[in-house]
């Protein structure tokens, strides 16, 4: 990890593989496409972190069949300090609660839409 670069922690499930809310425990879904020039451009400038809630274990073995560890300095399942965040799940603050209740309320993710 490059201490002079800034993070992007970013997750797994939705964003990096092919998630559909059909959770397995045990398996985790095939590498989305363009996931890996994904990371492989990000790399170049950033420190990347994976956040997930899945088992570190299986999310490393994961990365390494995917041929992607390269590009991540570490798994996580704690939202570390980072420079920006990257989920599926996830609303962006404007400053503006009644904003952000109707953005709440009209939620669905990428894949739900």
């Amino acid at each position: 990890m490059d201490n002079n670069r800034k993070t992007l922690l970013i997750d797994l499930d939705g964003v990096l593989n092919i998630y559909e809310e059909n959770f397995q425990k045990n398996y985790i879904p095939k590498l989305k496409s363009g996931a890996y020039q994904f990371l492989e451009y990000l790399a170049q400038e950033y420190n990347i972190k994976i956040f997930t809630t899945r088992n570190k274990i299986l999310t490393v073995k994961w990365l390494i069949e995917n041929h992607i560890d390269c590009f991540i300095c570490d798994v996580t399942n704690i939202k570390d300090l980072a420079y920006l965040y990257i989920d599926d799940r996830c609303i962006c603050f404007n400053g503006n609660y009644k904003d952000t209740i109707n953005n709440i309320k009209n939620f669905k993710p990428h894949w739900d839409l």
